[in-house]
C-alpha cells in the first residue's frame, strides 16, 4: 500500500495540477482497496488527512490528537511549522487553497464509501458475554470468530483511560493468545476455563465474545472494526 504523505500538501512542488495527480492517484488505491472490502489503514490515513485539511483551510492550528501514533512529536512540531509558514505565504496559500477546495470534496467522498462499508461490518458484529462477567471489565478475554465458525482468534485484552485534548479517551490494547479451533463437543465456556487454570492472574477474568455474521478480510476490517466496537460496548457498560 501506498500511504499518503503526512506533509504531502507541501513535500515538492506545490502546483495544483501535481497535487491533484498525487491524490487522485492515492485515491484509486483506496476505491481499490474499498472494492476488495479492505479498509484498514486507508479508512484510518484518509480521516487523518480530511481534518488536517479542513484545519489548514480554517487556518487553525493542526491537531497532534489527529496525527497517526508513529509520528514524533519532532516531526510534528515541523510540519506545523511548515505549515504556519506557508499560512503567511499569500502565493502559496493561493495555491494551497485551490489544492484543498479539490481534494476535501475528493477525499469526503471516498471517506464516505468507507463509512457505509464500516457500518455494514459493525452491523453484522454481535457482542455477547461468555459466562459471568465481574463488575471489572476492563481488562480480560476477548474472542473473536467469523463463519463458518471453526477458528477463534484469542486476546487478553485491557481497556486504559486517558485525557485528551477536550475529553475522556479509551484506548484498547490486545495481545493475541492463540487461534483456538473450535469443535462440534467444545464452547466457548470450556475455553475461557482453559484460560483461566493457564493463567492465574486473572482468577475471574470478563470475557467477550465478537462474533461476526460474515466472513471479512480480518486484518484490514474485521479486527480494527471488533476493537472499535468492543471500546464502546466496555465504554456503555461501564
Amino acid at each position: 500500500m501506498q500511504r499518503l504523505p503526512s506533509d504531502w500538501l507541501t513535500q515538492g512542488l506545490v502546483d495544483f495540477e501535481y497535487k491533484k495527480y498525487i491524490l487522485l492517484a492515492y485515491l484509486k488505491q483506496v476505491r481499490s482497496s474499498f472494492d476488495r472490502i479492505e479498509l484498514y489503514p486507508y479508512l484510518a490515513d484518509m480521516v487523518f488527512h480530511y481534518r488536517n485539511m479542513l484545519a489548514i483551510k480554517d487556518n487553525k492550528a493542526l491537531i497532534r490528537e489527529s496525527f497517526p501514533k508513529e509520528i514524533s512529536l519532532e516531526d510534528f512540531n515541523k510540519l506545523e511549522l511548515v505549515y504556519r509558514k506557508m499560512i503567511n505565504d499569500d502565493s502559496v496559500m493561493a495555491e494551497i487553497e485551490a489544492i484543498l477546495d479539490f481534494a476535501i470534496p475528493q477525499m469526503k467522498e471516498s471517506l464516505q464509501e468507507g463509512s457505509v462499508i464500516y457500518e455494514y461490518v459493525e452491523s453484522q458484529c454481535e457482542i455477547s458475554t461468555v459466562g459471568v462477567t465481574p463488575l471489572y471489565a476492563r481488562e480480560g478475554y476477548l474472542f473473536v470468530a467469523q463463519p463458518p465458525e471453526k477458528d477463534t482468534e484469542v486476546y487478553r485484552y485491557q481497556v486504559s483511560i486517558f485525557d485528551g485534548s477536550q475529553e475522556q479517551m479509551q484506548s484498547l490494547n490486545t495481545e493475541h493468545i492463540e487461534t483456538w479451533n473450535k469443535t462440534s463437543v467444545s464452547t466457548y465456556e470450556s475455553l475461557k476455563l482453559n484460560l483461566i487454570r493457564r493463567y492465574r492472574d486473572l482468577p475471574n477474568p470478563a470475557t467477550y465474545l465478537v462474533l461476526s455474521r460474515m466472513r471479512f478480510p480480518y486484518t484490514q476490517t474485521l479486527m480494527p472494526v471488533v476493537k472499535r466496537l468492543f471500546v464502546k460496548h466496555i465504554s456503555q457498560a461501564a
